[in-house]
């Protein structure tokens, strides 16, 4: 029996992929094999020595200690392109919020008093304060070329936009999904010189923090739109308030309100809506418990942001999970002390990431405890696990 504990309301149709006669799942639970998590801040949290995976319902990883749990051989999970969706469709509304300056014109309706021809004569004076412009024929800058952004930038083009890309990561998976016709920008600041909009979705570290500063809006064309549905922190909201001041920008939509930005007549911010839908929920959480299902049960890693992708079919015989430093000669050491107990190889696949390694071995019967403390034993190996037949 696997223990799971949720540190958040994960949803319903999620844990159901994990079978009740062989899970056990709570939000209070002694020795848990491994975490469910959504938003909850584990840094601080203690992480009993138990746990082998967490599963974070969600793409960002930034609330999970992944460098501690990678040195403890702790798999850390999360779900790329199942919130894809409904970011996309906030980007978009984004975009159109700001160019029809839909929620300063709201806002002014909310607020007119008096009868109704008082209310219309008052509509038809101040409408022209909230004149915009259409989308069609304007460019899209879009920063990060992962399942979001490929996503938006198709659907952008679907608007008649022209959009154009950066992401020098980008995976030929990705490129695949892609529009043809959008184009790529060989810096982000050829793609800010060339863009009526920008739309980030890179994650926050040390290399995105403050992307966008005061510097980089000045290369903007004037009358920008900024967009961040990504992570807080990417743009620096000072010089961003800075360039709406002065006319640089023309407005500011964002995930992320703050005391410098809720109040602002040309920022729309909103609270973090970016994955709020029932679809999203439910999309994370069935990716993020396949995926812990998948290594608890058979040692496989998918979608994993701190070990290598590997997936070994099962064979007959036992099968041993292996994480360890990725280092010379582990798999020489691994394989004699299999061989010492006289244990048959069927089958064995090893891939790393970094310094990190998982090998999956299949052994014709069943390992005795003293191979595995061997096992254990070796100078790098970080955790053994024995998955039974």
């Amino acid at each position: 029996m696997f223990k799971i504990q949720t540190l958040n309301n994960i949803s319903v149709v999620g844990l159901e992929r994990l079978p009740r006669e062989r899970y056990e799942i709570a939000s209070e639970i002694a020795h848990p094999d491994a975490i469910l998590v959504r938003s909850a801040k584990m840094h601080d949290l203690p992480i009993p020595e138990s746990v082998k995976a967490i599963g974070r319902a969600g793409a960002g990883t930034n609330n999970v200690p992944v460098a501690e749990m990678t040195k403890r051989g702790v798999a850390v999970f999360n779900a790329p392109g199942a919130n894809a969706n409904a970011v996309k469709e906030l980007v978009l509304a984004g975009m159109l919020m700001s160019a029809r300056n839909i929620a300063q014109a709201w806002q002014f309706a909310r607020e007119l008093q008096g009868d109704d021809a008082a209310i219309n004569e008052a509509v038809e004076a101040g409408k022209k304060r909230f004149a915009g412009f259409e989308l069609p024929g304007r460019t899209l800058g879009v920063v990060g070329l992962g399942a979001i952004g490929v996503k938006v930038a198709n659907a952008a083009r679907a608007l008649g936009m022209h959009v154009i890309g950066y992401d020098p990561t980008i995976t030929v998976q990705r490129a695949w999904q892609l529009a043809s016709d959008v184009k790529q920008a060989l810096s982000i600041d050829d793609l800010l010189a060339r863009s009526d909009f920008v739309t980030f979705h890179v994650p926050l570290t040390d290399q995105t923090r403050h992307m966008i500063n005061a510097e980089r809006i000045r290369i903007l064309p004037k009358g920008a739109v900024l967009l961040n549905f990504s992570r807080q922190g990417i743009l620096d909201d000072e010089a961003v308030i800075a360039a709406l001041d002065s006319g640089q920008l023309y407005a500011y939509c964002c995930d992320f309100p703050s005391n410098r930005l809720k109040d602002h007549p040309r920022v729309v911010t909103l609270p973090h809506l970016g994955a709020s839908t029932r679809e999203a929920e439910d999309n994370c959480a069935i990716m993020v418990a396949d995926q812990i299902r998948d290594y608890l049960e058979d040692g496989n890693v998918t979608n994993s942001v701190n070990f290598p992708d590997i997936v070994l079919p099962r064979t007959e015989g036992q099968r041993l999970a292996i994480v360890n430093s990725n280092v010379p000669n582990m798999l020489g050491q691994i394989s004699t002390d299999l061989a010492a107990a006289g244990l048959n190889i069927i089958d064995m696949l090893n891939r790393s990431r970094g310094d990190v390694a998982v090998t999956l071995v299949d052994v014709d019967k069943p390992c005795p405890e003293d191979t595995l403390a061997l096992i254990r034993s070796i100078d790098g190996v970080l955790s053994v696990r024995c998955l039974g037949g």
